[in-house]
């Protein structure tokens, strides 16, 4: 104990000789990197109106992880939060990791958005080829030239594998090199129940994701002025060419029944857009965005419903808590 005492009050020595010479008589010595507030802000990602960095999350809703018990849904996880707040209007197994199936073309539209030109003239590959059966395809094939935002509607309205494949080689290098900056977004935003294996949501069990994390990856794509654009169109012309040059054209149109009119949406409210995801393994899928009059918004998640009557049963189940 009496060591200790002695070698504190050694280092308080030192600290004291220290600022003596850098402080006291020492004119000729200057600090190099003085702290100034005003030098520091920029370093901050983001910064509000009374000059201080913003908490993290306050704009981020954040599950509970207790599940709400006042709904009587066939889903395997649910959950409805607010865009731009922090309500959380339901939960269930919200963290519980799912196969995401093509919900997964969220992250592959961010990644292609935050690094991809959209004039850029895209040559569609050979890994555009799928022959999974029942894929879900824009019918995009190689050797065609498209443009990447053409592209970004084939992946988000007929949910086009092949176009997420033609994107992940334009815009990553390789589907390997691109799934590498998918996870690393997922990092970033902290989706940390999330890996991914490629760049479409076909079935893999080392491809996953939670309602929460889907959330969090559909909030951070709301920032995007051109994914909003694309997931609120109801139709969308594509004009391309083919190896020849030949010109090719293909209508897509959106399939969530709330926009397409084959269901109706509760009262108070209006969906925005959103992403479905189908596959044997995942089930049926939705994130989507929803409005309130007065101008609120909030996504909610549907994750392995039985069929698409159940599914779209449970989301006007759940959106029908917002408190419109």
């Amino acid at each position: 104990m009496e060591r200790n005492v002695q070698i504190r009050y050694r280092i308080l020595f030192m600290l004291l000789v220290t600022t003596f010479v850098l402080c006291g008589c020492q004119k000729k010595v200057s600090l190099q990197n003085e702290y100034k507030l005003e030098n520091r802000l920029v370093q901050f990602e983001q910064i509000g109106s009374d000059g201080f960095s913003r908490p993290f999350a306050d704009d981020i809703s954040v599950a509970t992880g207790n599940d709400d018990l006042g709904a009587n849904l066939k889903a395997e996880a649910a959950a409805v939060f607010e865009i731009g707040g922090q309500e959380v209007v339901y939960e269930q197994s919200a963290y519980k990791r799912m196969n995401p199936a093509s919900t997964t073309k969220i992250m592959t539209a961010i990644v292609a958005l935050k690094y991809g030109n959209l004039d850029d003239l895209v040559t569609v590959t050979k890994d555009a080829i799928i022959t999974e059966s029942g894929s879900s395809m824009a019918g995009v094939k190689p050797g065609d030239v498209i443009s990447l935002k053409d592209l970004l509607y084939g992946l988000m309205i007929p949910s086009g594998n092949d176009a997420a494949n033609a994107i992940a080689v334009h815009v990553g290098g390789s589907i390997d090199g691109f799934v590498a900056m998918m996870n690393q977004e997922a990092h970033r935003i902290g989706a940390t129940g999330t890996h991914f294996v490629n760049a479409n949501g076909l079935t893999d069990p080392e491809h996953y994701t939670t309602a929460y994390d889907l959330y969090l990856m559909f909030h951070e794509a709301l920032k995007y002025d051109m994914f909003r654009t694309i997931i609120g169109a109801h139709a969308y012309n594509a004009n391309y060419v083919d190896s020849n040059g030949n010109p090719l054209n293909a209508t897509w149109g959106v399939g969530n029944y709330y926009m397409n009119g084959m269901r109706e949406t509760p009262e108070g409210l209006t969906v925005f857009g959103g992403k479905t995801g189908t596959t044997q393994a995942a089930g049926y899928c939705l994130i989507m965005g929803s409005r309130t009059e007065d101008g609120r918004e909030f996504a909610s998640v549907i994750m392995k419903s039985a069929n698409r009557n159940t599914l779209y049963d449970d989301m006007s189940e759940i959106i029908s808590k917002i408190d419109k």
